[in-house]
């Protein structure tokens, strides 16, 4: 078989279980001439599981009008916020910590959620990606 030509590659976050025509989703699709309900059933179906959750999702158009897709999960950053019950990090995370810590039980948990769409295999490696994250943010971590 050979290889499909790629229209176009496009990053939406889209609330689990939620796709609809609306916009983002109707409108982006639309003006590459997909079919949206090709992409909102299965998407619905794939993330109800995740309902309410802002999913980032990656999708590739291709010319010949199908497409593929692939559901990364929450990003780092609201898992982060999400943890510490915070609205958002600090402005300058290198002045100004956030009042909050994140412990190494929640810095697990944010990894093992994260794992799957890392390109690690390995915990350990996710949760210096997390921290990282969270230094960025202003948020120290525990212990």
């Amino acid at each position: 078989m050979a290889e499909k030509k790629v229209k176009a590659n496009l990053k939406m976050k889209i609330k689990g279980g939620q796709a609809s025509a609306a916009p983002p989703v109707g409108s982006t699709l639309g003006q590459y001439g997909v079919n949206m309900m090709d992409f909102i059933q299965p998407f619905n179906d794939q993330t109800k599981d995740r309902m309410g959750q802002d999913l980032t999702v990656h999708i590739t158009i291709f010319d010949d009008r199908t497409m593929d897709w692939r559901v990364v999960g929450t990003p780092t950053d609201d898992l982060i916020r999400k943890a510490l019950g915070i609205q958002k990090g600090s402005g300058v995370p290198n002045k100004e910590k956030i009042a909050k810590k994140l412990t190494d039980a929640q810095l697990t948990e944010i990894a093992e959620a994260k794992l799957i769409d890392m390109n690690a295999d390995d915990v350990v490696a996710v949760k210096k990606m997390v921290a990282g994250t969270a230094r960025s943010m202003g948020v120290e971590i525990e212990g």
